[in-house]
């Protein structure tokens, strides 16, 4: 709130005095450099012609920048040098042009160090120029970030490729699976028959029975 009362009020001051300075330079214009440079011979001027150019276009350029709000610090330094120039070398013989003189000196250095304010183009110039400079800062941010990020990926080793990942120029296309061949089971042993009592194997054979003597026919 504050703020926005001083803007407002800094408005007005530019405009005020700055018109008021734009209304003599003009009148002097209107009136021509002769016959204002006849009043600058009654007020003692020394040399009333070039006197009569540099305050015309001083207070006509000044004037309109102070209204702009262009340039406000140094324009309002500039007609502070003119109107006291004015006072010590051709015041004027009027105790009301004397005191108008004296007021818009005041004027002008206090705008010079009060500033512009908001309300003017110097601002809207600021501003514009914190805009660039914040997006030319931005654009060098996201430029060291890009050169970091790619200097990183360099550093870092490449991933092997995985063991599933088909080589170029390898055979992908569908083959049917081999059919297993069905295992052969061992065939079952016979089982030995069982040895009869008496028998004897010799070497894995059966050993005969031994032939019993026949009874002789005697007795």
């Amino acid at each position: 709130m504050k703020q926005g009362l001083r803007d407002i009020a800094a408005l007005v001051a530019r405009v005020g005095v700055g018109g008021i300075f734009f209304a003599n330079g003009w009148t002097k214009l209107e009136d021509g450099l002769t016959a204002t440079g006849a009043k600058f011979l009654q007020q003692g001027a020394p040399a009333p012609g070039a006197w009569a150019t540099v305050t015309m276009l001083t207070e006509l350029i000044g004037g309109a920048l102070l209204i702009a709000g262009l340039a406000v610090s140094a324009t309002g330094l500039i007609l502070f040098a003119e109107a006291l120039a004015v006072f010590v070398v051709a015041p004027p013989l009027n105790p009301i042009s004397l005191n108008e003189l004296i007021l818009l000196g005041t004027a002008s250095i206090l705008l010079a160090v009060v500033g512009a304010g908001r309300l003017s183009v110097d601002h809207m110039v600021v501003i514009r120029r914190r805009e660039t400079e914040a997006a030319n800062e931005f654009a060098a941010d996201a430029e060291a970030d890009r050169v970091i990020a790619s200097l990183r990926d360099s550093d870092e080793p490449a991933p092997e490729p995985a063991k599933d990942a088909v080589s170029p120029g390898e055979d992908t296309a569908p083959h049917p699976r081999p059919r297993a061949e069905p295992v052969k089971k061992p065939a079952a042993e016979e089982p030995a028959p069982a040895p009869v009592a008496g028998d004897t194997l010799v070497a894995g054979r059966k050993k005969p029975a031994p032939r019993g003597r026949r009874p002789s026919a005697e007795g």
